[in-house]
Formats: structure tokens, sequence, C-alpha cells
């Protein structure tokens, strides 16, 4: 059965195409939960708002936007990153203890460990300081877009009109714009 089809008898209480759809994408969860690390939590506790994450992704997937697997993928992240920005409890303030370990996707560079170090700490740097100058949603759709993610995309990720994430990007855009002309 496709994606498509086990949606549709999850919402109608089939609890074996819900259970079908958490077990295909468990891998993905483990995979974006390794990627965060939280200074005083445990991976599994990431794995759950993951799970959680996907779990939302199943009752509020539409179809004719994005594909499901590229849904849940957003809906997973968003979940693991809003766990924990909530757990230190100030707005976007999550960035100061979290550390991206491998991004999903990205190809191992033949660069010296070093470079892979300072590269890191160079993503997290610019994480933290717009985390700081930009709203949740800006913030969001800035990361997303940075991910390489179109507006559309975005848009049915978040559940949100495209002209609302054009506006949230254009938003950050002149943030972003006034920051860099000050340094």
């Amino acid at each position: 059965m496709t994606d498509e089809e086990l949606i549709i008898l999850s919402r109608r209480g089939d609890k074996a195409a819900q259970e079908e759809l958490l077990n295909k994408y468990s891998d993905m969860v483990q995979a974006v939960a390794a990627r965060f690390f939280l200074h005083g939590g445990e991976n599994e506790d990431l794995v759950q708002e993951g799970m959680v994450g996907l779990y939302s992704a199943i009752n509020s997937y539409v179809a004719g936007g994005a594909n499901f697997s590229s849904y849940a993928y957003v809906c997973i992240r968003n979940a693991v990153l809003d766990a924990i920005k909530k757990s230190l409890g100030a707005k976007n303030a999550a960035l100061n203890d979290f550390v991206p370990i491998v991004e999903i996707g990205a190809e191992i560079s033949p660069a010296s460990p070093e470079d892979e170090l300072i590269r890191r700490e160079n993503r997290r740097e610019f994480l933290q300081k717009i985390s700081k100058i930009l709203s949740s949603t800006e913030f969001k759709v800035t990361v997303m877009r940075l991910d390489g993610m179109t507006v559309a995309e975005i848009s049915s990720a978040l559940g949100k009109p495209q002209k609302s994430v054009s506006n949230a990007l254009s938003r950050a855009k002149a943030k972003l714009e006034k920051l860099y002309e000050k340094e």
C-alpha cells in the first residue's frame, strides 16, 4: 500500500495501518534525533518528540502538496527543534546548547576533522546569531529554505499559505541584511 492509502486507513481508525506508517518512518525519526545533542537530555527524549511529529504528520498530511516522506521529515524535524527550544524555556535559546552532528543527505567530505569541527561551529554560531533577531516563524522558514526547500514545500509542511511563508522570508531577509550591514 502507498503512504497515502495507509494514511486514509489510519484516519479511519485502522491501528495496523497507523502502526505500519510509524514503523516505516521510525528510522527517519532516529536519524533526525541523532543529528542533535541536548546538554542534560537523552537522545531517546528527542526520538519520542520526533515520533510525536511523525504522528502529527500522519494526521495532518494533505495529498497534492509535497510527498508524505518530505512532509513527515519536516514535521519530525520541527518537533525535535521545538522540544529543544521548550526545554530551555526561552524563545530560540535552544540553539545555544544543541549541535547538529551530521546533516542527513550530506556527503562525507575528505576534509580534516579540524575543518569539519570549524564548519559545524560556524553553522552553530550562524544559527545562534539569526535566532536572536528572527521570530520563531521567520527562523523556521529561513532554516527550511537554507536546507533547500521551496516556498511551496515550506508552506505545505507548516500548513501556512505560501504568501505567509514568502512574507516571513522577506522579513527575515530584511533583518539579516541589516545585521550584516552593521558588521
